[in-house]
């Protein structure tokens, strides 16, 4: 079973590979949102095809933190009402919520580079109208320290080859 999801993973992200920096950008773009996406995969490709270090970090962390930032609008443009009456969210919990977010702040942006819950972070900082440019500026940080994390290892895992 494992073999047979990684092979289709593999698959899917060879057109972004294809695509070269466009594809990266996309991948990355697309890995923000609630899409299942590895922009990683495509990141180690290019790498390990010899594209260039820095461009693909900057393209990857760009496509990355548009992706989040993408999230966060939805999040800003949310209303209480519309969670009431379609999914009937309580008011007193979203009250727990903000004073938790609020406790936290923007920092909380840092983290949206997490799998599925970096996304939530995204959008409950969009909604409750956490300040933009703080949020931007932490998304930012930690999306771009996600990759030159990852860029590193894909290095180092070259370097046994």
């Amino acid at each position: 079973m494992f073999m047979c999801n990684l092979k289709f993973t593999l698959k899917k992200m060879e057109s972004f590979v294809e695509l070269g920096l466009f594809g990266l950008f996309i991948a990355s773009f697309l890995s923000a949102t609630i899409l299942p996406m590895n922009s990683e995969i495509v990141l180690t490709i290019l790498l390990v095809n010899n594209y260039p270090l820095h461009t693909s970090l900057f393209i990857a962390t760009l496509g990355n933190w548009l992706g989040g930032m993408t999230n966060y609008g939805l999040g800003y443009l949310g209303k209480l009402k519309l969670l009431e009456r379609f999914l009937g969210v309580k008011r007193k919990k979203v009250e727990k919520i903000k004073i938790k977010i609020d406790r936290l702040g923007s920092f909380l942006a840092f983290f949206c580079w997490m799998p599925i819950i970096g996304d939530l972070f995204a959008v409950g900082l969009g909604f409750f109208k956490i300040s933009f440019l703080r949020v931007s500026i932490w998304m930012l940080a930690g999306k771009a320290i996600r990759y030159i994390v990852w860029a590193a290892l894909t290095y180092w895992g070259i370097s046994f080859f």
